[in-house]
Formats: C-alpha cells, structure tokens, sequence
C-alpha cells in the first residue's frame, strides 16, 4: 500500500462542542504514544474517510501536523451508528525504531475442492493473530488461498501462515484458522474422525502434565 499521509491541525475546541466541527466536515481526533504527548487534533472528514479506507490495524499512516510527520497506527475507530461516518480516530504514534506488538487479521479467499466434490463445509476458527515486529514491517493481512483444500480434513492453522522476515507470530502454531468438515447428519471420514481426537489427546496429555505437577 503506498504511504498514506493525513494533514492535521490541533484542536482547541473540545466536549460537546466538537459537534460544530463534525458539521463543518471536520472530524475531531486524538494522537498520544511513543515519547509524545497526547494531542487533540482536527482532520479533514472526507480526506480522513478516503485514505482510510481498506487499511486496518497495522497499517502505518503518517500524521502531518504543522508540516513534521509522525507514524501512527489506527487503535479506534468511533463511528455514527445510523451512517457509519467517522465521529472519532484514537492515532497511536511508534517509533519507526522500536518492535511493537498488533493484532493482524486473517482473510480467507479462494475455492475449496471439498466443498463441491465431497460436500464439504467450511468451518472457520481465529481470523486474527498477534505478531511482533518494526512497525514499518507489520503486514496488513495473512491472506489463506484455501482453494487447495481437496478433502474433508484438509485445513490451515496458525503454523501454515507464511512466514514473513522481521515478523514473529506470537499464537499457537495448532491454533485452527479454517477447516473442512462433512456436512451435518453425514457420515464423517477417518480424516475427521482423527482431527476431532487429536485435540482430546493433546488436551488430556495438558491435563496430566498439570496433574504431575501439583
């Protein structure tokens, strides 16, 4: 994604009366974090909405206030119930220097084969995980192609995420992001039969380690 940057000014004007701001197309706006302190700013509503779009969580945007930049990430969105326009950004600043922790999200594209050949039905588990790195090497997303999912039993889990340099998954490898299973009232195959006991084998081998050292 090429760099987005967004122009704001500091605000003065707070409480209820930022409402006269929203009506001028102004959207009211706060940025604290990494050695600075925080600061009520104001952007340009439509700029705002416009750049935002399709970024998420670990996207670095670059805030300009009175001609210096600062990297920020997104941390909160407030947005009008009835319209969904923006009421409020929270903008987290980093240092560009330092590792950070966020939260990545998971998007699930493509065909599974199981679906159409074995009526198949597609069971999805965490869409998001944890990872660390500079905040200029944090993906926007972990994109799944599950169109290589030929049969009932087939899955991806968090260990089958690429693995990306200068980034550390901080979630349990085993951890499901999606699986194919038969569908309800169907007589499930040896492969789904197996991956329903493996967890009770994993947890019940938890239970006696936990058991051993009390």
């Amino acid at each position: 994604m090429e760099k987005i940057v967004l122009h704001a000014t500091p605000r003065t004007v707070t409480g209820k009366q930022v409402g006269v701001l929203r009506r001028e197309g102004k959207l009211p706006a706060v940025i604290y974090g990494h050695n600075f302190e925080a600061m009520p700013i104001v952007l340009d509503l439509r700029e705002t909405t416009r750049s935002l779009h399709g970024s998420t969580a670990s996207t670095i945007i670059m805030i300009d206030i009175n001609g210096k930049e600062h990297a920020v990430l997104v941390r909160e969105k407030q947005r009008d119930y009835l319209r969904g326009t923006l009421l409020h950004v929270d903008f987290l600043v980093v240092s560009l220097t330092e590792k950070i922790r966020a939260s990545v999200g998971i998007e699930i594209t493509g065909l599974a084969p199981a679906v159409k050949d074995f009526n198949g039905v597609i069971v999805t588990g965490t869409n998001k995980v944890e990872v660390e790195a500079l905040p200029q090497y944090l993906p926007e997303r972990y994109t799944i192609d599950i169109s290589s999912l030929a049969k009932i039993g087939d899955g991806f889990y968090v260990r089958d995420l690429p693995v990306l340099e200068h980034v550390t998954i901080h979630a349990d490898g085993d951890e499901m992001v999606v699986l194919v299973t038969h569908e309800a009232g169907a007589e499930p195959t040896e492969e789904v039969e197996a991956a329903a006991v493996e967890p009770e084998v994993l947890e019940r081998g938890k239970k006696e380690e936990e058991d051993e050292e009390k």
